[in-house]
């Protein structure tokens, strides 16, 4: 365990480049380099890992501590992962926030001119990803069709508390009904994880339980609780990880829980951080305005946002051979999965775009913040950081 540990913090502190980058990584350390996995079996875990909800390479590493470990090796490799970028991005909040109450710097225009330039990155960020998403989910005419009507869908339904997960689920249904299963489309490796049956029940509760939260209507919701509804939300309905957590994430601004400004400041930042986009959840958490804030805040995000997938992957294993069996269960993925890119989509038009339409600057340095990472193949680490320092000195020039 302390091994897994260890060799998971390691990369927590260097696996820059989003869940893609990430599975990389792990193959070189877990399959090449160390042997833990032959090649079949690690295929079969970022199999079964891609097609749930959540973080794809978090539980990815917390399947390969399972089966080095057991489930202190599961714990030990998310802990490993995920805490170098959670508490960063805990920092950097509770920096923002420190800032922000001395209203002469807040007013200065360096200080807007730096999160305009963060702002900027994400633009560039989340461009790159709707487009790289598009090419990779939407490959014939009916899921391009869902895509589009699923950034309709949330468009219409943008500023509407609660409703962000209706794109996905209704991008599923009309996947399950409309799209044809491929005929010449390989079928999925058996998963050669062993979860334990008492474990797997367990799971299951946990996730019911969690779901739990989100019945609670609205209306009844203290600030609070409605934090925490959002953040399950985007942890129990998120397909792939990585930026996909940022249209449902955005409910915490419709509530008023955070200015648009600091949101998408701090997603900015997160580009800038290695391990997992997740841990956006921890700024969300420090910075927001309700009464659970700072490190509190942050820490009970953390564990909010990750428990939901992580519940859901140890309740599934044991009967996922015959789950993906099921005639439909693959077109309503695909069709979830198209759903999600026009989700992602609206995103980029609202808030960040109209955001940014608002700078002159901003327009600019996200143009030049788009061809670092699409034509120059910059890491998004160095693009953030440029783009924030360019934001600074145009807003200090201005």
């Amino acid at each position: 365990m302390g091994d897994v540990f260890r060799i998971f913090l390691r990369l927590g502190l260097t696996s820059f480049g989003g869940p893609i980058a990430h599975l990389g990584y792990f193959r070189r350390e877990f399959v090449e380099r160390r042997a833990w996995l032959d090649e079949g079996t690690y295929a079969a875990v970022v199999a079964f890992c891609s097609v749930l909800p959540g973080p794809t390479s978090s539980q990815v590493g917390m399947l390969i501590g399972l089966m080095r470990a057991g489930a202190g090796g599961a714990f030990a490799a998310w802990l490993g992962f995920t805490a170098p970028s959670a508490i960063a991005m805990t920092v950097i909040a509770l920096g923002l926030h420190a800032l922000e109450a001395q209203g002469s710097l807040t007013s200065s225009a360096w200080f807007n001119g730096l999160l305009a330039g963060l702002t900027a990155a994400a633009a560039a960020v989340v461009t790159q990803a709707v487009l790289a998403l598009a090419r990779a989910l939407c490959t014939d005419r009916e899921t391009m069709t869902i895509a589009f009507g699923a950034a309709i869908v949330a468009i219409v339904i943008a500023g509407s508390a609660g409703l962000g997960w209706l794109p996905i689920a209704l991008g599923a249904v009309v996947g399950a009904l409309f799209i044809q299963r491929d005929a010449g489309a390989a079928e999925a490796p058996a998963l050669p994880v062993r979860v334990p049956r008492g474990v797997a029940i367990g799971a299951g509760a946990v996730f019911i339980l969690v779901i739990g939260v989100l019945l609670v209507p609205q209306w009844l919701a203290s600030p609070a609780l409605a934090l925490i509804e959002t953040i399950v939300r985007a942890g129990t309905l998120v397909f792939g990880g990585g930026h996909v957590v940022l249209p449902l994430l955005g409910n915490v601004v419709d509530d008023g829980l955070l200015p648009a400004r600091d949101f998408l400041a701090g997603y900015g930042a997160v580009q800038a951080m290695p391990g997992p986009v997740f841990t956006f959840a921890a700024f969300i958490g420090a910075a927001n305005t309700s009464p659970l804030t700072g490190v509190t805040g942050a820490l009970a995000a953390t564990i909010a946002i990750f428990v939901p997938s992580f519940a859901l992957i140890f309740a599934l294993a044991p009967v996922w051979d015959r789950l993906r069996a099921l005639p439909r269960a693959a077109s309503a993925l695909r069709g979830a999965n198209a759903s999600v890119v026009g989700l992602l989509g609206s995103v980029l038009y609202y808030p960040i775009l109209a955001s940014l339409s608002k700078s002159t600057s901003g327009i600019g340095i996200a143009l030049a913040a788009y061809a670092l990472i699409a034509v120059w193949k910059f890491p998004p680490w160095v693009v953030v950081v440029t783009s924030a320092v360019l934001g600074a000195a145009a807003g200090a020039l201005a």
